[in-house]
């Protein structure tokens, strides 16, 4: 006898099924057993594009939808389950996001026919729908075949290669990043980690264009997760980046890059400023950057010995932190983006969440350019401090 729907055997089945479908045939798999077990007219599985503007289908033919239109759009933005009614073929649609500790990965819509009802158990199986495509991710191409709306160049495939997880989660902090351009990046990067109480955020801008920014950009992000890994500091972090990259290049090429360490007790955060990326701090109304002494580029010299400032966060406190194709853009009528656009833009995404807030900053910059092409690629990486219970509500942000 086959368990009825809503009962914990079913759900267990449907599951089950979906762990062991093969990686290419995921999709389909969940999509046939979602529709079945449901009594739904349709379940469809949309991925995020690389930009995170559009919302791919997963199964061939269907169109592409705005994250900023519709009801699915909707879900997406805000994380939450939204219903619309069919207006085509009557019923209702239920759109589900797709996400893994803060990380979105889509949608899974179902639509139902009229009359019919979702079972109370499909946010449960969306779920492990969500963590079933993280890891099918790295035993087949498709789903990246999917997410990619046009061809990247080859530096960019390198770049995104080396990304951690572009959004997620925890009790302490919440963090987002993006690259733009996403189909042409050249030597822009982000990279962090979580561990043992702390976390670790590093912002990169290797220079010149193409495959030689990018990999230069990866020797430099390969060599400073090599030293974390290892147990390194951020001050060993920088000094074996900067050693191997001055043993390539000899000098002749360098990655500028903010190095910062948190402390997820105390709330304290140490950083190495080598080079150009900017830091902003948003506290209740105030929004101001955080500035540190100058020191060289990784790759300069090979020996160069880095110092640590120190600054805090709060609970509530919002960091941005930008490479310089944001913050030294410049309009067609030469004025630059970080200036005072850059500011009001960080005020507008007070009320989003970090990859919202990220997908706004992203959109106002691209629209600040009146239509001209960035001249250079940029990240933008937006963290949420959270804190623990033992951090202090009332430490101070001064440099020391």
């Amino acid at each position: 006898m086959h368990p009825q729907p809503g009962s914990d055997g079913l759900v267990e089945t449907v599951e089950q099924a979906i762990w062991a479908a093969r990686p290419h045939e995921l999709v389909g798999t969940a999509a046939e057993l979602i529709g079945r077990h449901a009594g739904a007219a349709e379940a469809e599985v949309l991925l995020i594009d690389y930009r995170h503007a559009f919302l791919v289908p997963a199964a061939r033919g269907g169109d592409p939808v705005r994250v900023d239109d519709g009801s699915a759009g909707r879900a997406f933005a805000a994380q939450r389950t939204v219903r619309e009614k069919d207006g085509h073929a009557g019923g209702h649609r239920v759109h589900l996001p797709l996400s893994v500790r803060g990380e979105r990965l889509g949608l899974l819509t179902v639509r139902f026919p009229d009359g019919g009802v979702e079972p109370a158990w499909l946010p449960a199986v969306a779920t492990a729908l969500a963590r079933a495509l993280k890891i099918a991710e790295s035993g087949t191409d498709l789903y990246r075949r999917i997410r990619r709306r046009t061809r990247l160049t080859l530096a960019a495939e390198m770049q995104w290669d080396l990304l951690p997880s572009t959004s997620y989660e925890a009790a302490e902090f919440s963090i987002a990043g993006q690259l733009e351009p996403a189909y042409a990046v050249w030597g822009d990067n982000f990279d962090w980690a979580a561990s043992d109480g702390r976390l670790t955020l590093t912002v990169s801008n290797g220079m010149g264009s193409g495959t030689e920014a990018a990999a230069l950009t990866h020797l430099a992000v390969s060599a400073l997760r090599n030293a974390r890994r290892s147990g390194g500091d951020i001050t060993e972090q920088a000094a074996l980046a900067d050693q191997a990259l001055y043993a390539q290049h000899r000098g002749d090429l360098n990655v500028a890059t903010l190095l910062l360490d948190f402390d997820m007790a105390g709330g304290r955060v140490r950083a190495i400023d080598a080079g150009s990326p900017r830091i902003y701090r948003m506290r209740g109304n105030v929004t101001e950057g955080i500035e540190f002494d100058a020191q060289l580029p990784l790759g300069m010299f090979g020996d160069t010995l880095y110092a640590v400032e120190e600054f805090s966060v709060e609970p509530g406190d919002r960091l941005f932190v930008v490479s310089d194709g944001v913050h030294a853009a410049l309009s067609p009528g030469g004025e630059t983006y970080g200036v005072a656009a850059l500011l009001q833009a960080l005020r507008d995404t007070r009320l989003q969440a970090p990859p919202e807030a990220v997908r706004t900053i992203i959109r106002h910059f691209i629209t600040y350019h009146e239509g001209a092409e960035p001249v250079d690629d940029a990240v933008i990486v937006c963290l949420d401090w959270i804190g623990t219970a033992s951090s202090p509500s009332s430490a101070r942000g001064d440099i020391g």
